[in-house]
């Protein structure tokens, strides 16, 4: 439904200069239906989009003269709006999970461990590894690094390792394990992926339009 765009204060990232905010003498018009009118005056360009009530918005400031589009600018922003909300909701967030192993573990309950770390990278999620040291196991640190060395090695396939080296924090030793595939950059669905780049090229159709 188009309607004329009452509020012309526009503190959005993407807006756009819009309606009375439109100063410049003489613009570059692109009709409502993407076809191109011609260098007017900028009074004349808003005679235009007040007739269709509809909204006079400047997608080139840089162009000489700046080129104006007329448009639903209400309306364009709520559908980006809407779409950048429904890419939000289907990207998954990064979780950190949590395995924890004790020192001496035996390698039933070790291998147990090792598959859930790896179902964990394979989804996408980071891992921290936890090597508890109870009592005077603490004093033998040597054999808590060969541990989680072995862990790692368990899990390679899967997982990229943290620069820092794994380190003692009290009676934990930790490491954390960071999956080879990011959610962020799986493979989605066509449609997903069609949302997708639709937002990211919303805003630079409008001047590629005003190019053509």
């Amino acid at each position: 439904m188009s309607g004329k765009n009452t509020n012309n204060k526009n503190t959005g990232k993407n807006a756009y200069p819009i309606n009375n905010e439109i100063q410049q003498p003489q613009v570059r018009l692109i009709g409502e239906d993407g076809e191109p009118i011609g260098i007017v005056s900028g009074k004349e360009a808003q005679e235009l989009a007040d007739k269709a009530n509809l909204d006079l918005v400047m997608i080139a400031a840089q162009g000489n003269p700046p080129v104006c589009r007329i448009m639903d600018y209400g309306k364009y922003r709520f559908d980006q709006s809407k779409r950048e909300k429904d890419q939000r909701k289907s990207q998954q967030q990064t979780l950190l999970k949590e395995v924890r192993l004790s020192l001496n573990i035996d390698d039933h309950d070790f291998m147990t461990k090792v598959g859930h770390a790896q179902k964990f990278l394979k989804a996408g999620d980071k891992v921290k590894v936890t090597i508890r040291f109870k009592g005077r196991e603490v004093t033998h640190l040597d054999l808590g690094r060969k541990l989680m060395e072995r862990f790692k090695q368990e899990c390679v396939e899967y997982a990229n390792f943290d620069e820092k080296p794994s380190k003692l924090d009290g009676r934990f030793y930790t490491a954390v394990l960071f999956p080879k595939v990011d959610k962020k950059k799986a493979v989605k669905p066509i449609k997903e992926r069609e949302d997708s780049e639709e937002v990211q090229g919303s805003e630079s159709k409008l001047i590629e339009t005003a190019a053509e």
